[in-house]
């Protein structure tokens, strides 16, 4: 599949922190002409790093990343001009993930186990200033943006309702009254369509709105 026709290949940048991961993409790309693959790197900070010395034109960039995730390394490349096109290669296809992705400057989003094809498209899409989102991923992207943005303080009470914490209890911790704190998981079961606190919890960690430490 020959993904691009102009006289000089698409650079792209490789950025996950498993080495078996990147080998196996470069694996997978290198044999495209149309393609360069430039660089293949574990991190953010070595992303950044190397898009500041050397031209990038895509990254396909992993999300769940030690030190520097990648919605830090995607609002990160912002300051870097040109800015390189990210498409995000993930194992999860949490709708917040995807939308937070989308927020800091993703033009796509696709999961590991794609296609050949489909990681060819969706480079070629965003080096082309498209964006590229297989219908499922779309669907959820769809949905989360129907829905208003909780804010700082919702999740924080979120997160406080993942580890069973009482109103009374979150309200000292954050220095709020317990009426507050009512009206805020109030406000949190209205944006998340649900009709309790525990129900709250349940969709918040399924959907990566939180991430419960194992």
């Amino acid at each position: 599949m020959d993904i691009h026709t102009a006289d000089s290949p698409i650079r792209l940048l490789i950025v996950d922190d498993h080495p078996v991961v990147r080998a196996g993409l470069i694996t997978m790309l290198r044999r495209q002409s149309a393609l360069k693959v430039v660089g293949a790197v574990e991190g953010g900070t070595e992303a950044l790093a190397f898009a500041r010395r050397d031209p990038v034109d895509v990254i396909l960039l992993d999300l769940r990343m030690p030190k520097m995730n990648g919605i830090e390394t995607l609002q990160a490349l912002q300051q870097i001009d040109p800015t390189p096109r990210a498409v995000i290669l993930s194992s999860f296809d949490f709708e917040e993930e995807i939308y937070r992705a989308v927020q800091a400057g993703a033009r796509g989003y696709i999961s590991k186990d794609t296609s050949r094809e489909e990681l060819l498209a969706a480079i070629l899409a965003a080096y082309e200033g498209r964006t590229y989102f297989p219908e499922r991923i779309a669907g959820k992207l769809a949905e989360r943006m129907l829905r208003s943005s909780l804010s700082p303080r919702e999740l924080e009470i979120l997160h406080a309702l993942s580890k069973g914490l009482t109103n009374k209890d979150i309200g000292r911790i954050l220095r709020i009254s317990e009426f507050t704190v009512r009206n805020h998981i109030k406000q949190i079961t209205t944006k998340l369509d649900v009709s309790d606190r525990t129900e709250a919890t349940r969709v918040a960690i399924q959907q990566g709105i939180i991430v419960v430490a194992q």
